[in-house]
């Protein structure tokens, strides 16, 4: 049974290996809150994972500890059970969707330990791994679902309290739920005034739907790029304690997400994946009841795949207002373009990007498709320049009228 001393006995287990992680104040984040971040993103694994990986696996048996250990994981996870199976000279065999991203999969390989990659998701990832344990009779660590990896996820909770001990609110992503279990438990054992709130990826909702709908269920399918919480199915122990010990679940869009890590990377200098940044992501746009209060996002891991990071960046640009496409119809004669680029020059925007389409059989003798890319302000600077164009006579249309013409 979880108790706040096993979560205090793992601290002292973890003093040796797990990074105290900084907690800074973000004060210019978010406008109207009052955001500090628990940056678990510059763990020693990148990771928050290895504080229960490690702490589970330092209280096995001799006995077990000779049979070896066996896990699933979507990376982070991987990775903390790889660290703490070598560092104690333990065999660790790891299972990994094979959508998992290359950099994760390298590091997990690094660490020590033999990797597996299995088609599917996380879930399928699991069934592997629970049919090789079965087998070889290795000890099966679990990524969330189990009291000791709880406990020492709950350390966080512990040292959020230490570093701001009038903390109002805790904001921490959800994927099987083992993280915001121990956190939460730890924060309301001695803080029950402190409200603990969770977070998951829309295309992920398991915790949030189960939360919400009073009872323990599996979604069909995820998805969602921030990999480190695609679960399909939650906890049952978790499930229980985020019952009991947390305040609320909601939910971010992928395009929420991608702005978070853009934010945290421009005004903060620090790289989240997808799974940390979701806090960031919750108060961001709103969705949570903490303005005015001191709130901790926990940044739960930065191992991001730099492809990946690419992407995001992009989309995170497109959805606050930093980047834009625009295509208008446009007369095919002299002086057009001209006309189009002192209306956006006037308004300050860049052009990144121009394509001139007048050869589609489909399309007007005289007329022609401009697709702009632009590199702008905010949502306001976007508008400014279509109500120009528009006033100006020029017709804008959507990608997709200009691919039907």
């Amino acid at each position: 049974m979880l108790s706040l001393d096993k979560i205090y006995h793992a601290a002292f287990i973890l003093k040796s290996v797990a990074r105290k992680t900084d907690l800074i104040a973000a004060p210019h984040l978010s406008e109207g809150n009052n955001l500090y971040l628990k940056t678990e993103n510059l763990q020693v694994t990148g990771s928050f994972k290895v504080r229960g990986a490690y702490y589970k696996i330092s209280q096995l048996t001799p006995e077990e500890a000779s049979k070896g250990v066996i896990a699933c994981s979507a990376g982070n996870h991987a990775q903390g059970v790889a660290l703490a199976a070598t560092s104690m000279g333990i065999k660790s065999v790891i299972c990994m969707p094979d959508g998992a991203p290359i950099m994760k999969v390298e590091n997990t390989k690094r660490l020590g330990a033999q990797v597996e990659l299995v088609p599917g998701a996380y879930d399928e990832a699991h069934d592997r791994a629970v049919q090789l344990q079965e087998e070889t009779g290795m000890t099966f660590i679990h990524p969330y679902d189990d009291e000791l990896v709880i406990a020492g996820q709950g350390s966080i909770g512990l040292e959020i309290l230490d570093q701001l001990p009038d903390v109002e609110a805790v904001i921490v992503p959800i994927g099987g739920g083992g993280l915001i279990s121990g956190v939460a438990f730890a924060i309301q054992s001695l803080r029950p005034e402190v409200k603990v709130y969770g977070v998951q990826a829309a295309g992920a909702a398991s915790m949030f739907k189960a939360f919400h709908d009073h009872k323990y269920e599996t979604l069909d399918h995820v998805s969602t790029f921030a990999d480190g919480i695609a679960v399909k199915t939650p906890g049952e122990n978790t499930y229980e304690l985020i019952s009991k010990y947390v305040d609320d679940i909601v939910t971010v869009s992928e395009d929420e997400i991608a702005t978070a890590i853009l934010t945290l990377i421009e005004k903060q200098k620090l790289i989240a994946e997808g799974a940390g940044a979701t806090p960031v992501a919750a108060a961001l746009f709103d969705k949570l009841p903490i303005k005015g209060k001191k709130t901790v996002c926990v940044v739960s891991g930065g191992n991001i795949d730099v492809n990946i990071l690419s992407r995001v960046i992009t989309r995170g640009q497109v959805t606050s207002g930093r980047r834009v496409n625009l295509v208008i119809m446009l007369e095919d004669r002299p002086g057009q373009l001209l006309k189009v680029s002192e209306i956006i020059s006037q308004c300050g925007a860049n052009v990144v990007g121009v394509h001139h389409n007048r050869s589609d059989a489909n399309m007007a003798i005289t007329g022609c498709f401009l697709k702009l890319e632009l590199e702008t302000r905010d949502a306001a600077q976007i508008k400014e320049i279509e109500d120009k164009l528009t006033a100006a006579g020029f017709k804008l249309v959507s990608d997709q009228t200009a691919a039907q013409h």
